[in-house]
């Protein structure tokens, strides 16, 4: 996405100005990103709905983001972040460490061979994950799965990019003790 800043922000003026296809075209290339990051930090079923909210509250609140003040990536991760916080405020009482058994893959590959491998280990990743702490759960989905920039995460979480070097080193090695106790020997 940094490689896209100049763009991105072109799409944004152009949204703010009422062009829906500009807007259109930051909904394809936030979409898939955003639903990684909700798709492991919420539950399967919940996950889409949370993420037409995200893109719902990007279109009413345009007009306030100022690209002088942050990344438009962090501006709209700091949304879906938001989100995912309200929906464990709201269901607190429901159990959120149970997995569905018809687990859906936010894969998009057509090979069933290669899609059911990946629906595996996403897996197996997706429950090591849920037993993290919150902040370790958000800062591998960001870094690993949505490969968002030391810089970019530092703003979504407000944290100093010193502060956040440290959160990566703990939560890989929690990560990778949930891994070995699951009997997965992943080379982190």
């Amino acid at each position: 996405m940094k490689e896209m800043k100049d763009e991105i922000e072109a799409f944004v003026k152009q949204s703010q100005d009422g062009d829906h296809d500009a807007f259109a075209k930051l909904y394809d290339i936030f979409i898939d990103p955003i639903y990684r990051y909700v798709y492991y930090r919420v539950n399967a079923d919940d996950a889409e709905d949370i993420v037409e909210t995200v893109f719902l509250k990007v279109w009413e609140n345009l007009a306030r983001y100022k690209s002088t003040k942050k990344a438009f990536s962090a501006w709209v991760f700091r949304i879906a972040h938001n989100l995912v916080v309200d929906y464990y405020r709201a269901s607190k009482e429901r159990r959120h460490d149970e997995l569905p058994e018809d687990l859906k893959t936010h894969q998009r590959e057509h090979s069933p061979i290669k899609q059911t491998e990946q629906a595996l280990d996403s897996e197996i990743l997706k429950i090591a994950i849920k037993k993290l702490k919150k902040n370790y759960q958000e800062v591998i989905v960001y870094k690993f799965i949505n490969d968002l920039s030391n810089p970019e995460i530092a703003e979504i979480l407000k944290r100093s990019e010193g502060s956040l070097r440290i959160l990566q080193h703990r939560a890989l090695k929690a990560l990778k003790r949930e891994l070995g106790d699951m009997g997965i020997k992943y080379v982190i």
